[in-house]
């Protein structure tokens, strides 16, 4: 993994960084910025995030796997490449039947 420390700047490879814990979830932060925090979560299977809710806008980059993602009342399935963005305070959820990776972004906003 290549990193710049002090800037809003990152090159790396994210599938170096993929690890799956036994029945659990493993959350890498990427970038941390006032505006933008990228995180790397990698989910075993039968693992979710319960229904909440974030301050800012959020997006979801599923990388690898499949996941079942509720926004508000609707479920959706989601595979490689499925990208689904959330204003702020919309009540989500994520499930993984499987082995499954996603990249979320929080959209802190600021001057950038």
């Amino acid at each position: 993994m290549a990193e710049t420390e002090g800037t809003s700047r990152w090159v790396g490879n994210l599938d170096e960084m993929i690890e799956y814990a036994k029945d659990g979830i493993v959350s890498k932060t990427i970038v941390d910025t006032p505006e933008t925090k990228i995180v790397l979560f990698a989910f075993s299977p039968g693992q979710c995030l319960s229904e909440h809710t974030a301050s800012v806008p959020a997006s979801i980059h599923i990388l690898d796997g499949t996941a079942s993602i509720t926004l508000g009342d609707e479920r959706h399935d989601a595979g490689p490449g499925t990208y689904v963005y959330m204003p702020a305070e919309l009540k989500h959820a994520v499930d993984a039947p499987d082995n499954m990776v996603f990249l979320l972004t929080l959209h802190r906003g600021g001057n950038g």
